[in-house]
C-alpha cells in the first residue's frame, strides 16, 4: 500500500439504506486486536504457546473534530442516549473497507470560550466485522 492522504481515512455511518461520513472529522483511528488465550504448559519447552484461533477479535474507531451543519451527528448522539448500535464502515484508502455493527462508547464535547466546539468519539464493534479489499 503506497502513502494515502489521511483526510482520506474515514468513518461513515449507514443512514436510510446507504453509508454517510460523519462530517466534520479532523482526524480518526481504528484497531484491530485479537485478544490471546494462553495454553502454556509443563510440555511447552519453556516458550509461550497461544491457543489459535481461540481469541475475541474486535475493532475499534475513534475520531474527533469539529461541529458542522451535519444532520447525521444527532443521530450518533441519539445513538449513544438510547444505547443503539449501528452498522458503521471504516474505509481505508487504497486497502479495504471494514464495516459491521458498532457501539458508541463515548461522545465527548468540548469548548474554548475564543473557539469552535468539538467533539471527541469511540467505536468498539458489537459483532462480526467484515472486511472488503479495494
Amino acid at each position: 500500500m503506497a502513502a494515502q492522504a489521511g483526510r482520506e481515512l474515514l468513518l461513515k455511518l449507514e443512514n436510510g439504506g446507504s453509508f454517510v461520513a460523519v462530517g466534520g472529522f479532523k482526524s480518526n483511528s481504528f484497531s484491530i486486536n485479537d485478544e490471546t488465550i494462553e495454553v502454556t504448559n509443563k510440555a511447552s519447552g519453556g516458550f509461550r504457546e497461544i491457543l489459535a484461533g481461540a481469541g475475541i477479535r474486535t475493532v475499534s474507531a475513534s475520531g474527533s473534530g469539529v461541529f458542522v451543519d451535519d444532520t447525521i451527528f444527532a443521530e450518533v448522539n441519539q445513538m449513544v442516549l438510547n444505547s443503539v448500535h449501528g452498522t458503521w464502515q471504516v474505509i481505508v484508502p487504497d486497502f479495504g473497507v471494514y464495516e459491521g455493527r458498532f457501539a458508541v462508547t463515548s461522545l465527548d464535547m468540548s469548548g474554548e470560550y475564543n473557539g469552535e466546539v468539538t467533539y471527541d468519539i469511540s467505536l468498539d464493534s458489537a459483532g462480526p466485522i467484515t472486511f472488503t479489499a479495494e
